[in-house]
């Protein structure tokens, strides 16, 4: 029988030769890398690295093996990469992430700021949050609407709706982002207390239909399925439903939307806590048509596609690990015209300024394909 202890006492003895040539084996890739900074040659070299791990593939013994091989000097490969990106930058070797500003405050007086939906919309709302007084808001009918506006230089903010912690994201918004060269500079939370609104006097007995966002229908399913007999109608925005019922006056129809708008437009609350998520929370994202971010700024958001290979989204996120970057969120989103190919969102805490950062965004700039820096920004508190 094979004794145990002994075959240990030989792994042992054969990783610690493993890591001494991995660590010889380091000491070269950073004489590359010196290389590399003086001669300005890319990190990534993906023929002679295909071919590199082709070679050693087919010098293993046994298809189990074979897939082995692959897999160790593929990883191997992606650490002394890592490595080099490291030292260009800490020898001061730009990348072409650079196209930004960095500001002590964001002006936010005396602007143009638009927002999707009507007054008393969650928008609205998180609009009023974050910005002062003084500022000249409008609203206008759809996402894309919003996005066109700061596009133009009509406005120099647009609020938009990213992110609810009961339905998720706002796929509409996520797409917006890649088809428009804009810029998220600011984040505000809100608190989402949705209620169901009527024409003053009217009893429940009386509601056949209700009218609301998509959303808001959805995050208040468990009480609408309790009126299995009311027909529910999606509007563009939670503060339109409430306008409408305040215009049609039919005690037939109710709206699921917030207090405020039910006060703006002279409706009665019917019903109060109605979504069965009591931490409801929207997440919304201010736009620019600027790269231009506050230095206390603590939060990235990046987008990039991948080719449709094994082990490459590993590959893209093992750069925030190497460099110690906190995660805070992944998204992916299909690819048009590209089947089965997807285009990936990930929000990380850090400032674009930051060495890890640079680090980070170098390698994802160098493997992935079309990475770009969706913004850098501060979080505010929920209201």
């Amino acid at each position: 029988m094979t004794d145990l202890q002994e075959c240990r006492k030989e792994i042992d003895i054969i990783d610690k030769e493993i890591l001494r040539l991995f660590e010889k084996r380091m000491k070269v890739c950073e004489n590359v890398a010196e290389y590399k900074i003086h001669t300005g040659k890319k990190v990534l070299d993906p023929k002679r690295e295909q071919d590199k791990i082709t070679v050693l593939k087919d010098s293993a013994h046994g298809e189990f093996n074979e897939l082995g091989a692959q897999e160790l000097f593929q990883q191997i490969m992606a650490i002394s990469r890592k490595r080099q990106y490291q030292l260009l930058t800490k020898n001061g070797v730009e990348n072409d992430i650079k196209d930004y500003k960095m500001v002590d405050a964001l002006p936010l007086t005396g602007v143009n700021v638009v927002f999707q939906g009507v007054e008393g919309a969650y928008s609205y709302a998180a609009m009023r949050a974050y910005f002062s007084d003084a500022i000249n808001s409008y609203h206008v009918k759809t996402f894309r609407d919003a996005m066109e506006e700061v596009a133009s230089g009509k406005a120099d903010y647009a609020v938009l709706p990213i992110e609810n912690s009961t339905e998720g994201i706002v796929t509409d918004i996520y797409d917006l982002l890649t088809e428009y060269q804009l810029y998220i500079v600011g984040e505000q939370g809100m608190k989402v207390e949705h209620v169901l609104l009527g024409i003053p006097g009217t009893s429940l007995e009386e509601i056949k239909t209700v009218y609301s966002h998509p959303q808001a229908l959805a995050q208040c399913k468990k009480y609408l399925e309790s009126h299995s007999d009311w027909k529910t109608v999606k509007t563009e925005n939670t503060a339109g439903a409430a306008k409408k019922i305040h215009e049609e006056l039919d005690r037939t129809q109710a709206a699921i939307a917030s207090r405020a708008a039910g006060e703006l437009y002279g409706l009665s609350v019917m019903a109060e806590n109605i979504c069965y998520n009591e931490e409801n929370v929207t997440r919304f994202i201010i736009v620019s048509a600027h790269p231009v971010y506050e230095k206390s700024a603590a939060k990235i958001s990046v987008s990039f596609e991948l080719p449709h290979e094994s082990g490459t989204l590993y590959h893209m996120l093992s750069h925030f690990i190497y460099n110690g970057l906190s995660m805070t969120k992944i998204e992916s989103r299909p690819i048009t015209g590209k089947k089965w190919e997807y285009r990936f969102f990930v929000d990380f805490e850090g400032n674009l300024e930051e060495p890890a950062v640079k680090n980070a965004l170098r390698g994802l700039e160098a493997e992935a394909n079309r990475m770009r820096v969706l913004g850098n920004y501060g979080q505010q508190e929920e209201e």
